[in-house]
């Protein structure tokens, strides 16, 4: 996959709410857990609340980034890891360089800091009585960088980009069974009609993700170089995997943001990324998660601490379905119910996280299924035997690029052996992991980032012909649940079926979900006004202390 979406991203941006209002309490959601029992096997899920394994050795981290109004101006400089040399300015690419979206750019729809979403460049939108047609009604007197105005022939335009094959977007394969973009209707410069395919209550949602940030019209060949968007930061250079730079864009309709300028640096080892936030050389580490050792020399430093943000990554262990022996949905049960999620927790996070349980979808999601399978490796043995694996080994691909990649991957290593299974842990090299390992090799480590609507979750992710489903799996029978879901109008009902969904994941699918991680940020003690949603930190407010 590509770096993008991954360090998702590929997950994208925020937590979903539904439009106009407040989502429904988290809940042990005992009626999603029978339905999907019911369906495929009650007796693979038990009702209970996904759960960390406690706290105790994460006291000595600070929960938030530190306090207090920035001060106007200042170059707030960011070391991320090299991405590929195809990177491109384009938000609809798999190649995007999504750290400079944000700044750049604004969507239709956002994800405010409460989870729900809110208006970006659209003001306001609704949908008809069958959810079959929206209506967005969208700002005035925005222009973009190169000072033309933004209209609805710009929307419509990044909506027709997404879904050109062209493009070959990520987002496309979510798009493309709702939108027709032939049918778009722009009828006048401050309205955009979307009519759908098919009903979707949650449509507006999908637009949060962020390969729908909004270009100007006919710059499809232009965009990936020129980065001309809305957002509160132009574009001063950009090199594909190397440094750039942003400066502040005075007429952004929000506001002047806090900062005068962003620079940008690659740094390939994460190593390297924290002696220089330590040294005071660079003033945020982007993408990669701390491990917890080098989170506490961070945090313990004159210069810089960390800033923590609750399970915004979810880490992975997939199984590639296409590829022996995981094309045998009973080897794939067996993979999961041999390891132990809270020892791979303990040992990959020391506890500064929360149990997966082989869901994806996050306890914090009004969504969530909070039913599970047990870790049983009797079970996973007797399973095994079954499918004439009884003496199972298996190589599982880790690298440097993420420091809790090789620890997942040991801790599992470990869990797996009580169940007869041997995994042999190899290390490739960071720079060719999303190009060489990655939807490559049958089993590997990686993660995402936590904050996509349900709906785009699992079927970005999970549908069969995806270009990010990273198992391979193909189900019809859970393609057809997932249409469903998305006609259906009432949120009750709704809320069922995705939990259905989520039993078929947990129990057909191939993909392993020890945990979700807090993410560690390093951030210089320097930086105020930082606070992230999903992947993205807020461009407009964030500044420097006495900058």
């Amino acid at each position: 996959m590509s770096d993008t979406d991954r360090r998702t991203d590929p997950g994208a941006a925020g937590r979903a709410g539904k439009p106009g209002a407040a989502g429904p309490p988290r809940r042990s959601l005992l009626t999603a857990a029978a339905a999907g029992g019911a369906a495929l096997g009650a007796s693979w899920l038990l009702t209970g609340c996904s759960g960390g394994a406690g706290s105790g050795a994460t006291g000595a981290l600070p929960e938030a980034a530190p306090a207090g109004k920035p001060a106007r101006g200042g170059t707030l400089r960011i070391a991320r890891p090299p991405a590929s040399e195809a990177e491109t300015l384009d938000p609809a690419s798999a190649l995007s360089a999504y750290e400079y979206l944000g700044a750049l750019y604004n969507r239709l729809v956002r994800v405010g800091p409460d989870g729900l979403l809110a208006p970006d460049l659209a003001e306001s939108w609704e949908p008809d009585d069958q959810a079959r047609t929206w209506t967005f009604r969208l700002r005035r007197g925005l222009t973009f960088h190169d000072g033309r105005a933004f209209t609805s022939a710009d929307a419509a335009y990044t909506l027709r980009h997404i879904l050109d094959a062209a493009t070959a977007s990520p987002q496309a394969a979510v798009l493309e069974p709702l939108v027709d973009p032939k049918t778009l209707r722009t009828p006048d410069a401050h309205t955009l009609v979307v009519p759908l395919k098919t009903p979707n209550a949650e449509f507006p949602s999908l637009l949060t993700h962020y390969n729908c940030y909004v270009i100007p019209d006919g710059s499809a060949r232009s965009i990936g170089r020129t980065g001309i968007g809305t957002g509160p930061f132009k574009l001063t250079s950009f090199t594909a995997a190397g440094p750039g730079r942003v400066t502040a864009y005075a007429g952004h309709w929000a506001g002047r943001p806090v900062l005068d300028a962003i620079d940008f640096y690659s740094v390939a080892d994460m190593q390297a990324r924290s002696n220089a936030l330590l040294a005071g050389q660079v003033d945020l580490l982007s993408q990669t998660n701390l491990d917890f050792a080098t989170a506490r020399v961070v945090a313990a430093s004159d210069r810089a601490t960390i800033a923590r943000v609750k399970d915004a990554q979810w880490y992975v262990l997939p199984m590639l379905t296409t590829e022996k022996p995981f094309t045998d949905v009973r080897v794939r049960q067996a993979m999961k119910l041999a390891y132990d999620p809270e020892h791979v927790l303990k040992v990959a996070l020391q506890g500064a996280g929360t149990l997966g349980w082989d869901n994806p979808v996050p306890p914090s999601d009004p969504n969530h299924l909070a039913g599970h399978p047990v870790h049983d490796p009797e079970q996973a043995r007797h399973l095994l035997k079954k499918a004439g694996h009884e003496r199972l080994a298996v190589d599982l691909y880790t690298s440097s690029y993420d420091p809790i990649f090789t620890p997942m991957a040991l801790a599992y290593q470990e869990s797996a052996r009580r169940a007869g299974i041997r995994i042999r842990v190899r290390t490739a090299s960071a720079d060719s992991y999303y190009t060489q390992i990655w939807m490559k090799k049958p089993l590997m480590a990686t993660y995402w980032f936590t904050g996509r609507p349900v709906d785009q979750l699992l079927n970005q992710v999970f549908r069969s012909g995806s270009g990010y489903n990273e198992t391979a799996w193909s189900d019809p029978a859970f393609d057809a649940l997932l249409d469903r879901a998305r006609r259906e109008t009432d949120d009750t009902r709704r809320r069922e079926l995705y939990g259905q969904a989520q039993t078929f994941v947990i129990e057909k699918g191939g993909a392993m979900t020890p945990m979700f991680a807090d993410r560690l940020v390093g951030i210089s003690r320097s930086v105020r006004g930082y606070a992230e949603h999903g992947f993205e930190f807020d461009y407009l407010g964030i500044g420097l202390k006495g900058a």
